[in-house]
C-alpha cells in the first residue's frame, strides 16, 4: 500500500462493494488482545463473502479468544502464516492504528494489492487505501450490519450471530450511551432472521471461567478511589496473570465493575504487561471528561467514553502520570463531584 492511495474521505458502500464483488480473495485482520466486536467483525464479513463465493482467511495476531469459541464459525479464526498470503484485498476490522494488527499478521498481509480499512474509532488515522470510519457507531459490527444490508449480501447465520455479539459487547449489552434507536432495529432484524437471543446471550455473559473471579478477588484488593470520588482505578500486576493462569480476556469488561460507582466519572484499569509495557484501560460516564483526548496524549486512542494506552512503566509511574492527566481534564471542564 503506497502513502499516495490513500484517500482522507471515507469510501461509500458501493465502493466498498466493489471491491468486495470484483475482487476473489481476502484476509480479514483485526486487533491484538480481540474483543467481541473485533472477532465477531471477522467472522461477520468473513462469512458474507464466503457466501459470495470468496477465498477468505481471517488472521488474528493472539488467535481466536476463548471466550468467543461459541461463535459458529470461529474454528476460521487463526494465527498468522508465516509466509504472506497470496491474497488480494486485506481488510482490517475494528483496528484504530495499523500497527495493533501485530507484526506477524501484517506480514501475512503483506501481498494484498489493496486495504480496506473499516472502523469505528474516533481517533483512526484512516490507513486504508479505502476507509470506511463512523465514530458514531457504537460498534464496527454495527457499521458491517448497514453495509452488508445496504448492498444486499449475503447474510448466513454466522454472520448474523457474529455481528449480534460484536455490538452487543461493544455497547454493554446495548447499555452505553452509544446505543441508539438503530442499534435496537438492527437487533430486532437479527432476531426476526432467525437470532437466538437468550442462548446467545448466556453464551456470551454467563460462561466466565472460575479464573476470572479469582482476577476479579485480586483487583478488589487493589481498588482505589481519588479523594474528590471522580476517578477509580484498580491495578494487575504481571504477577497476577502468571499466579491464575489468566488469558487475555479474563479481564475483558471487568472495568465496568468500578465504572459503576456512584460518583465516579471515569475508571482506569492499570495492567503491567510481561515486556514491561503498561496496558490502561479507561472509560467515562460523560463525554465532557474525554478519555480518548487523554489518552492520544500517550500515544493512544479510542473513543471518549473508551479509550486505551500502551505506555512506559513502572506502573506507579503511569498511573501518576495518567491520574494527573485525568484531573486536568477535569479541572479544564470544572466538574461537580456527584453526591
Amino acid at each position: 500500500m503506497s502513502e499516495s492511495n490513500r484517500s482522507p474521505e471515507n469510501a461509500t458502500f458501493e465502493q466498498i462493494g466493489e471491491v468486495l464483488r470484483s475482487h476473489h480473495s481476502f484476509v480479514l485482520l483485526s486487533h491484538i488482545r480481540p474483543d467481541g466486536d473485533a472477532i465477531g467483525s471477522q467472522l461477520a464479513l468473513g462469512f458474507a463473502l464466503m457466501a459470495m463465493g470468496k477465498s477468505v482467511r481471517l488472521i488474528n495476531e493472539d488467535g481466536l479468544p476463548e471466550n468467543m469459541a461459541f461463535l459458529s464459525g470461529s474454528e476460521r479464526i487463526e494465527l498468522p502464516p508465516a509466509v504472506p498470503l497470496d491474497v488480494e484485498v486485506a481488510i482490517a476490522l475494528d483496528t484504530a492504528t495499523k500497527p495493533r494488527l501485530g507484526d506477524a499478521a501484517l506480514h501475512a498481509a503483506s501481498n494484498a494489492g489493496i486495504w480496506l480499512n473499516i472502523d469505528h474509532h474516533v481517533s483512526n488515522p484512516k490507513y486504508g487505501d479505502l476507509n470506511l470510519i463512523d465514530s458514531t457507531s457504537p460498534a464496527t459490527g454495527q457499521i458491517l450490519y448497514d453495509l452488508i444490508t445496504r448492498l444486499d449480501l449475503p447474510l448466513p447465520a454466522e454472520s448474523r450471530d457474529a455481528i449480534y455479539v460484536a455490538v452487543s459487547t461493544d455497547t454493554g449489552s446495548f447499555q452505553y450511551p452509544s446505543t441508539t434507536a438503530k442499534t435496537y432495529e438492527m437487533a430486532a432484524d437479527l432476531v426476526r432472521r432467525g437470532l437466538d437471543v437468550g442462548t446467545i446471550n448466556s453464551q456470551t455473559y454467563d460462561e466466565n471461567p472460575y479464573r476470572r473471579l479469582e482476577l476479579m478477588r485480586a483487583l478488589l484488593n487493589t481498588l482505589e478511589r481519588t479523594p474528590d470520588g471522580l476517578v477509580a482505578h484498580w491495578t494487575m500486576r504481571d504477577q497476577s496473570r502468571i499466579d491464575l493462569a489468566l488469558r487475555p480476556e479474563d479481564s475483558e469488561g471487568l472495568i465496568d465493575v468500578i465504572r459503576a460507582i456512584r460518583g465516579v466519572q471515569v475508571a482506569v484499569f492499570f495492567e503491567e504487561l510481561p515486556d514491561g509495557k503498561i496496558r490502561v484501560s479507561m472509560r467515562s460516564k460523560d463525554r465532557r471528561y474525554d478519555v480518548c483526548q487523554i489518552a492520544t496524549e500517550f500515544g493512544g486512542g479510542g473513543h471518549a467514553l473508551a479509550a486505551g494506552i500502551r505506555m512506559p512503566g513502572p506502573i506507579e509511574e503511569a498511573k501518576t502520570r495518567v491520574l494527573k492527566a485525568i484531573h486536568r481534564r477535569f479541572d479544564a471542564a470544572k466538574p461537580s463531584p456527584l453526591s
